[in-house]
C-alpha cells in the first residue's frame, strides 16, 4: 500500500510504516497537482498537516484513497463528514502535540510579561546607544506567580496549560463547552509516575474574561468570532490574550483597537485569520508576540505524531486487507 506524506512525517513514523510493508512517499505535492499525483501513483492514504486541504472535490477525483491522516488535532482542512460517508478512514493525533502547544503558551506569556517581544526588536537597533533608556522602558514587567489564568477550552491542551499554570503558582480557572459554573477535577500525570488530582473552578466565558490577568484560548475552528469587540471590552483592564488554537476565533481588528487603547497590555498569536499571509498591522504591532503556527512544532511532538499516525494506519489499513 502507498502513502503520501504530503506535509512530511517524522523519521520514527516513517520507519514504522516502512517496516510494516507500506511504501511512503515523503514529499510535498502542490495542491493544484495533488489529484493527478494521487491517481497516477495509486495512493491509498494521504497524510497532511494544516498546509494541505483534502476537500470533497479531491476525494471524488481520487477513488483509490482509503485513509486521510491529519498530523495534528484540528481537521478543519479536511471534509471529514463527506470522507467518512464515502467509506474513508479519517484519523488525527489528538494527544501528541498537547504538551508542545502548552509550553508555547507559556513561552508567549513569559515573553509578554517581560516585554521580550519588544526588547528583541529594539535591542539590535538601539541597544548600543539607548541601553539605559531601554532598560527603564521595560522595568514594569510582572511575574506570573499569583496571577489569574483563564483557560477557555478545557480539552487536552487546556489541561496541559492548567498544569503548568498551577506549577507556577497561578490561580487557574476555566470554561468548557457546558458553559456552566462548577468545579472540574483534573487528573495530572507526571513523567516520574506520580499522579495528582486538582479541582479548578469552571465558569462561564464572560466571568473568565472579567477576572483573568491572562486568557488563553484552546478551541476548535469556529464559524464566528469567540473573542470580538464585545468580549474584549469585558476583559480586565491591562490583561493579556493568547491564541494558539485556531485563526478566526479572535477579531483581529478589534484586538488591535484594544491594544491601541491600552485595554489589553499585550497579545500573543500563533494562529491568524489570514494564514499564511497575516495582516501587516498584526505583524508590525509592538504589543503582539508572534509565532508562525508552530504550536506542535517540536521534535518530541513530531515524533509522537509520526508514531501515533503510523500505528493507527497499520491497524486500519491492514484490517481492510482481510
Amino acid at each position: 500500500m502507498k502513502i503520501l506524506a504530503n506535509d512530511g512525517i517524522a523519521t520514527q513514523g516513517l520507519e514504522i510504516l516502512t517496516e510494516n510493508g507500506f511504501e511512503v512517499i515523503n514529499e510535498h505535492i502542490p495542491q493544484e497537482e495533488l489529484a493527478d499525483f494521487l491517481n497516477e501513483n495509486n495512493i491509498d492514504a494521504i497524510l497532511v498537516r494544516s498546509a494541505t486541504e483534502v476537500r470533497q472535490e479531491l476525494i471524488e477525483m481520487v477513488p483509490s484513497l482509503k485513509l486521510i491522516g491529519r498530523a495534528g488535532v484540528g481537521m478543519d482542512n479536511i471534509d471529514v463528514d463527506y470522507a467518512r460517508e464515502m467509506g474513508l478512514h479519517v484519523i488525527n493525533t489528538a494527544t501528541a502535540s498537547s504538551k508542545s502547544v502548552a509550553e508555547l503558551v507559556f513561552a508567549h506569556m513569559f515573553t509578554m510579561a517581560r516585554f521580550l517581544h519588544d526588547s528583541n526588536r529594539n535591542m539590535p537597533l538601539e541597544g548600543d546607544l539607548n541601553f539605559v533608556a531601554l532598560k527603564k522602558s521595560y522595568q514594569n514587567a510582572i511575574e506570573l506567580n499569583g496571577k489569574t489564568l483563564g483557560i477557555i477550552g478545557l480539552g487536552r491542551v487546556g489541561k496541559e496549560v492548567a498544569k503548568i499554570g498551577l506549577a507556577l503558582g497561578m490561580r487557574v480557572i476555566g470554561a468548557d463547552s457546558s458553559d456552566t459554573d462548577g468545579i472540574r477535577t483534573l487528573d495530572f500525570k507526571f513523567p516520574n509516575g506520580q499522579d495528582f488530582k486538582y479541582k479548578i473552578e469552571v465558569k462561564k466565558i464572560e466571568e473568565i474574561l472579567k477576572v483573568s490577568d491572562f486568557v488563553s484560548l484552546h478551541l476548535p475552528a469556529q464559524h464566528q468570532y469567540i473573542i470580538s469587540r464585545e468580549q474584549l471590552d469585558m476583559m480586565k483592564d491591562g490583561a493579556f490574550l493568547i491564541n494558539t488554537s485556531r485563526g478566526g476565533i479572535v477579531d483581529e481588528v478589534a484586538l488591535i483597537e484594544a491594544l491601541e487603547t491600552g485595554k489589553l497590555s499585550a497579545a500573543a498569536l500563533d494562529v491568524f485569520e489570514n494564514e499564511p499571509t497575516p495582516e501587516i498591522q498584526i505583524l508590525m504591532h509592538p504589543k503582539i508576540s508572534l509565532t508562525p503556527h508552530i504550536g506542535g512544532s517540536t521534535l518530541e511532538a513530531q515524533e509522537r505524531i509520526g508514531t501515533e499516525l503510523a500505528q493507527q494506519i497499520i491497524g486500519l489499513l491492514n484490517e481492510d486487507l482481510y
